[in-house]
């Protein structure tokens, strides 16, 4: 034996029971223990997936931002996620990081799962084409991933203890279907179990998915790390295919493992299995001694920003554009809207990092239009709430023992605290550690009545302009997230007369106590703040105002990291605040008015028709900003598609998210998304695949031979373009047990102004197979097939007929 697998090998037979089941099990928060006996260093995980944080969550330690996943998604491009992880594997590198807790392959079964905009899709093959990309470049640079979450984490009520029901065939055919494809096509070094259960067991301890199916049918060589705190019993999750168990130091391995093998509860046979696979990992990753890493060399530099602004241009979708609004003519623009100005990049939770700047849609027009051409008012903010401390704030954390000693200090730049396991600041421990106190000043932007709060839960005492507004306990639900410190909602505390300019003293004290059901160590609470609360009504005429002087307005509507963010899930699909009543007032005022949708997953457009065009940006990352300049200018075509069907929530067939009783039956079987709603007869608000860009296309020809697909197309606009061909497969002599029609093969078509353009597809076995849960296999339909060929599932220009 040779290689990776040698040393594998030699590495775990010098190793004895204590150091085996030490090394399944964190050492703390993104850590595994290192063993110098064998030559093998700490493994370090970070979560993704727009950005690699590191171990550090704060802003003194800044990341590229990516835009979204549901971004990425809409690009349609596999080797531009390609392109995206290579990025992120060098970021890790520049962090020290070994293993990307990404990507997220979850589907988009209702609208309402909280935290879509870190999945790709609602179909199951477009999320397996990207997830694809992306784990072959982050792992082509070096870095593992871990594909997650295994399996059917698709919404997040109650995500720690529900018991999803999945009948096998959804369960094969969509929520299984892309991992199975990332195995297949990427090879990805790692997986990630979810919290939930799955018909029963919890996926920490599902042997028949992990070890059956993961393992045993896929060929699954890689390691499988738990969600923070999902492993709950030693036995169970080793015996259930689980070999990490994280975060560390207290899990239900380590030393909990070690007794199970002495008191003869499970074999160390089962324990060297797990042992190996993490030190296949380390090999890979180049961490363990006497084994060449499986990328020795990494690929060439990737410039961050410039890849996220591309990546940014080409994921934007416009959905609707009358009258050829766009690109923007020579002219005045009127720009409206709170998140014009302090843009929404990213998602809340755990896939938030913290870049070194943000280019906000202000910020980009303002570098691209003339001087004199653009005019920005507020209208509307999408912000209801207390967000964490951020514009004018400047800020320091102060440690203090017992006795009141300062045994450190640190910049909190964001007014926020995260600290995890031993992440302190120089000079503190855990043990010493009695107050943080994030102190410093804040400098409004306003006059008026400042509202101050607190993010977190246990002993506070909050002061501005030396007067003390709060001093005492904030407690957290009965029934709230274990991560309620992170997700949890800011509770205000404060209201304050305050002068724009004129700098203000703020301080915000914390007293330290771990809480007893978390099993890692970490510091975490935020200083939050909401400006003065100006009249809606008076915002909303401010900017009608302005639209009816210029040109064109262009209104930036957003949602808020209280409608999408992990630890919940949405109540409904609208936009916070005044934001549709001020979008209906300004298109009342400018029929030339250009509405920018700045969300992470659909939300929905009572005014879609009211205006000249639709814009939707998602998340767009740190420089969405510039990149939307791009677009609206015409410098870039938009060259976005849906990746997920966007429509009311009244219409949508999927809408169930909570469980009763423990358990969330997936009664829809195998037809969400497009597939539900083409099954109950419903018209959406804008279809899956839709997209437009700023010219025109004829598809001329379709060809079959066997199952590949050419396509030959033209542009007949007045500019170059990129269009996304969409192939569907549709059986002829539907029956209701299959869905009408289904995604098979996509490409990109590039050509210049009366250009023609080919592309050829290759339709995969698997569009042609379902799964028969009678004899629990997958089985090919034979017959007659119509190929569909267009610009979405709603669009099909050109058919053709195969018989398999």
């Amino acid at each position: 034996m040779t290689g990776i697998e040698g040393a594998v090998e030699a590495a775990l037979g010098k190793l004895d029971l204590e150091a085996k089941t030490r090394l399944l099990s964190g050492k703390d928060m993104w850590s595994l223990p290192e063993l110098p006996e064998i030559g093998l260093k700490s493994l370090v995980m970070s979560d993704g997936p727009i950005g690699v944080r590191g171990v550090r969550w704060t802003a003194d330690d800044p990341s590229v931002a990516l835009p979204s996943p549901t971004a990425l998604a809409a690009t349609w491009d596999p080797e531009l996620a390609r392109r995206a992880g290579v990025l992120l594997a060098q970021e890790a590198r520049r962090k020290g990081v070994h293993v990307l807790l990404a990507p997220t392959v979850n589907l988009h079964r209702s609208p309402l799962g909280g935290r879509h905009f870190e999945a790709y899709s609602e179909d199951p093959y477009l999320t397996g084409r990207i997830g694809t990309g992306y784990v072959r470049g982050v792992q082509e640079g070096g870095v593992g991933t871990t594909v997650k979450h295994f399996v059917a984490n698709d919404a997040e009520t109650d995500r720690f203890t529900v018991n999803n029901l999945v009948g096998e065939r959804a369960l094969r055919e969509l929520y299984l279907a892309p991992f199975e494809a990332i195995v297949e096509h990427a090879r990805p070094w790692g997986i990630m179990t979810a919290y939930n259960s799955v018909n029963g067991p919890t996926m920490t301890e599902h042997h028949q998915l992990v070890n059956g199916i993961l393992r045993g049918e896929w060929g699954f060589d890689g390691f499988n790390v738990s969600d923070w705190m999902a492993a709950r019993d030693t036995v169970g999750a080793l015996r259930g295919g689980l070999d990490v168990a994280m975060p560390g130091p207290r899990t239900v391995y380590g030393e909990a493992l070690a007794r199970a093998v002495l008191d003869g509860r499970v074999e160390e046979s089962e324990v060297d299995e797990a042992v190996r696979r993490v030190l296949r990992l380390a090999a890979r990753v180049g961490a363990l001694a006497d084994a060449e890493a499986a990328v020795p060399e990494p690929p060439a530099p990737v410039h961050g920003a410039a890849l996220a602004r591309e990546l940014a241009r080409r994921s934007f979708v416009l959905v609707r554009n009358e009258r050829g609004a766009l690109p923007l003519k020579p002219g005045t623009v009127a720009l409206l809207g709170a998140a014009a100005r302090d843009a929404r990049v990213l998602g809340g939770g755990s896939a938030t990092v913290f870049p070194e700047h943000v280019v906000s849609p202000l910020d980009g027009l303002t570098a691209a239009l003339p001087e004199g051409a653009l005019v920005y008012a507020v209208g509307a903010d999408p912000t209801t709430e207390l967000a964490v401390a951020d514009k004018g704030f400047t800020l320091r954390a102060v440690c203090r023992d017992a006795g009141g000693n300062i045994i450190g200090s640190g910049s909190a730049p964001g007014g926020q605290i995260q600290w995890m396991g031993d992440d302190l600041p120089d000079g503190v421990t855990h043990d010493t550690l009695h107050t943080v106190e994030l102190t410093g000043t804040f400098t409004p932007r306003e006059t008026g009545t400042h509202t101050f709060g607190v993010k977190g839960t246990g002993a506070f005492t909050l002061a501005v302009g030396g007067t003390t507004y709060f001093d005492g306990p904030q407690l957290p639900a009965d029934d709230a997230d274990p991560f309620e410190a992170f997700f949890g909602a800011p509770v205000p505390r404060a209201e304050a007369e305050l002068t724009a300019g004129e700098p203000v003293d703020v301080s915000l004290t914390h007293v330290f106590a771990l809480p007893e059901d978390i099993p890692f160590k970490v510091v975490a609470f935020a200083l939050a703040h909401q400006g003065p609360q100006r009249d809606p009504d008076e915002l909303i005429a401010e900017a009608v105002e302005a639209a009816r002087a210029a040109d064109t307005a262009i209104v930036v509507v957003a949602t808020t990291d209280r409608v999408e963010s992990e630890g919940f899930d949405r109540r409904d699909l609208r936009l916070p605040g005044r934001q549709d009543d001020l979008v209906r007032a300004v298109a009342a005022a400018n029929a030339n008015t250009v509405v920018v949708v700045n969300s992470g997953s659909p939300v929905e457009l009572p005014w879609r028709e009211d205006v000249a065009a639709v814009l939707l940006t998602w998340f767009p990352g740190q420089e969405g900003g510039a990149a939307l300049a791009d677009v609206l200018t015409g410098a870039h075509e938009p060259g976005g598609r849906l990746p997920t069907t966007w429509g009311s929530l009244t219409d949508a067939p999927v809408t169930r998210v909570a469980p009763a009783g423990g358990e969330l039956p997936y009664t829809e079987g195998v037809f969400i998304g497009y597939r539900a709603w083409e099954k109950e007869g419903r018209t959406p608000a804008y279809p899956f695949g839709h997209g437009l860009g700023y010219t025109d296309w004829a598809y001329e020809s379709v060809e079959v031979a066997g199952t590949t697909v050419t396509v030959r197309l033209r542009n007949t606009g007045t500019r170059g373009g990129r269009e996304v061909v969409q192939v569907y497969l549709a059986p002829a002599g539907h029956d209701t047990g299959r869905p009408a029609r289904w995604l098979a093969g996509f490409a990109g078509a590039s050509a210049a102004p009366g250009q023609t353009a080919e592309v050829t597809v290759d339709l995969p076995r698997r569009a042609f197979e379902i799964w028969d849960d009678t004899a629990h296999r997958w089985c090919f339909v034979k017959g007659s097939y119509e190929i569909q060929v267009g610009r979405s599932i709603a669009d099909r220009r050109i058919t053709a007929t195969v018989n398999v």
